[in-house]
């Protein structure tokens, strides 16, 4: 049975260890990854792409790249979210190909493509620069993903502990084209959540009139 949104957000919590005689449906991992697809982005242009590795072999390889954390070994599917670089760039074509999906004079064209250029001005002057842009980007859809997955059931980790030079070159990247933002892992869990403990509502929001 779903979970309505608030029961999804109680559920999620960092997973530290999975039942790995457990596995996720491909319907409900098609459902999760079409969250993140679906998932808002700068300009719409959808800086990222998910690698989703079943593979035992690979996942025991990227294992001792991500501090030795058990969760990358003992979940059914590991998800590694990768920043796009070439793709954001208005020389690469895939810009002006992204703009043109909603249908407009040649002038609104150029206009936004010029509204880009100028905007991202310094954000697309070096592959560092795009990396930490589109990155920040992917979060997005990695937070969408995981709420996803609590409405399943479905437990999740995000990891920002890894070794992105080694992981990269495991996973074979050309660094022009992408690169690992974010590790995410999904499974079911083995042990019982622990309390989630969180900041008062009146100490981290404020409400200006």
């Amino acid at each position: 049975m779903e979970k309505t949104f608030m029961e999804a957000m109680d559920f999620r919590h960092a997973c530290k260890v999975f039942d790995d005689t457990k596995k996720i449906s491909d319907e409900d991992m098609n459902f999760i990854l079409e969250v993140g697809r679906k998932s808002p982005s700068s300009f719409g242009m959808e800086g990222w792409k998910f690698l989703v590795i079943t593979n035992e072999e690979l996942k025991a390889k990227i294992r001792p790249v991500c501090w030795n954390q058990i969760q990358v070994t003992s979940c059914s599917h590991l998800v590694i979210v990768l920043a796009a670089i070439d793709a954001v760039k208005p020389s690469s074509g895939e810009v002006e190909r992204k703009f043109k999906r909603r249908e407009m004079p040649k002038e609104k064209l150029d206009m936004y493509l010029g509204l880009y250029a100028s905007h991202l001005k310094e954000t697309l002057s070096s592959d560092e620069n795009i990396y930490s842009w589109t990155a920040k980007q992917s979060y997005i859809a990695l937070g969408n993903m995981m709420t996803a997955a609590a409405v399943k059931g479905i437990d999740s980790c995000p990891i920002e502990g890894f070794e992105k030079d080694k992981l990269d070159e495991i996973l074979g990247l050309d660094l022009t084209k992408y690169q690992t933002a974010v590790v995410v892992p999904f499974g079911y869990r083995i042990n019982e959540q622990s309390s989630q403990l969180r900041e008062k509502f009146e100490d981290i929001v404020e409400f200006i009139k």
